[in-house]
């Protein structure tokens, strides 16, 4: 038995020895060869569908949640754009590409990604592996934290996961995270499946961190302390399927987020339907009139008014958690709810 726990137990040991869950997602995602930094591949768009990829419109409400904030900080000679978890740069290229022009002379962008930079990056993308400290401006963090490694607990014991997914029984739960478990995951410290978001509420609280003045935007599928599954949440991902979270590094390994775990002192909880409904992306039909005497642009809009509807869908993308935490600015056209 080692500091850690039970026989044979491991934070991070040897290839092919059963770890804890953390250590385990952190090598297979992140570790050499690991899903997300491995060269050549396709990121993540190759292997499912974020808000980023359904619609441009996201990366448009986003630029106008940027104008929003530029105008709470009194429109700076600089203006900070921190995308972490940026994939391959997509939304940065749609927000500066939605940006009126005299705003986006001012914007630095800042691609946050553990992953190599991908060839053709616009050359005003400045790719990092962190959150510069510092900056003024907006962090916005889409589907990231999911992917912050995380640890697994049943029936009070960590859970510890071979290379093939196969799970046994760890040591006890060590202090800090049983009192997380016991005030964000009633009963999960004590019997049942739970999933520890501890990690995710440091790295949440280091990223907004790195804001001197702004506003922090946290985006992802999430649950909240009166509704945790269960049976947690814990999946895997590849070539658009959902697959069994096995961390071989061949495949995308996530779990939902604790969102109000997460959440520091001023912030607030939306749903995205009712985040990017207040940004002016709306569903609704265009008018039949339209199709008279513009039909072209009768079409546009239908199909621009689909994928608003995709993008704030209930039962979809519609139902994911979006946290903010203001930084320095006290109003904003997001900061209406309640955590």
């Amino acid at each position: 038995m080692n500091a850690q726990g039970g026989v044979g137990e491991q934070v991070g040991g040897p290839v092919g020895e059963p770890v804890r869950w953390r250590a385990a997602m952190e090598a297979a995602l992140y570790g050499p060869g690991g899903f997300y930094v491995r060269p050549g591949g396709p990121g993540p768009a190759g292997h499912f569908r974020t808000s980023v990829h359904a619609s441009p419109l996201y990366a448009r409400a986003v630029a106008r949640l940027l104008a929003s904030v530029d105008a709470e900080l009194g429109r700076p000679e600089r203006l900070d754009l921190v995308d972490v978890g940026a994939g391959r740069g997509e939304l940065l290229a749609g927000v500066l590409a939605a940006l009126p022009e005299e705003t986006a002379a001012r914007v630095v962008p800042y691609a946050v990604e553990r992953a190599a930079a991908p060839e053709g990056l616009d050359p005003r993308i400045r790719w990092v592996d962190a959150p510069p400290a510092g900056t003024t401006g907006l962090l916005f963090a889409n589907e990231w934290l999911d992917n912050v490694p995380l640890e697994i607990a049943e029936d009070g014991r960590y859970v510890l996961v071979a290379p093939d997914g196969t799970e046994t029984p760890g040591g006890p739960l060590e202090a800090a995270d049983r009192a997380w478990l016991e005030r964000w995951w009633p009963g999960g410290e004590r019997e049942g499946r739970a999933e520890i978001g501890r990690a995710r509420d440091e790295a949440w609280a280091a990223a907004a961190a790195t804001l001197e003045r702004g506003l922090a935007v946290a985006v992802d599928y999430a649950h909240a302390r009166g509704a945790r599954p269960p049976y947690g949440t814990l999946t895997g991902f590849l070539g658009g399927r959902e697959v069994a979270p096995v961390p071989d590094g061949g495949r995308d390994v996530t779990a939902h987020v604790a969102l109000d775990s997460c959440a520091g002192p001023g912030a607030v909880l939306l749903t995205q339907r009712e985040a990017l409904t207040a940004l002016g992306v709306s569903g609704g039909r265009p008018p039949l009139a339209l199709a008279s005497t513009d039909p072209a642009a009768y079409v546009r809009a239908l199909a621009s008014a689909g994928e608003a509807a995709e993008l704030t869908a209930r039962g979809g993308l519609g139902d994911f958690g979006w946290l903010l935490q203001p930084v320095g600015i006290t109003a904003g056209p997001l900061l209406g709810g309640t955590v």
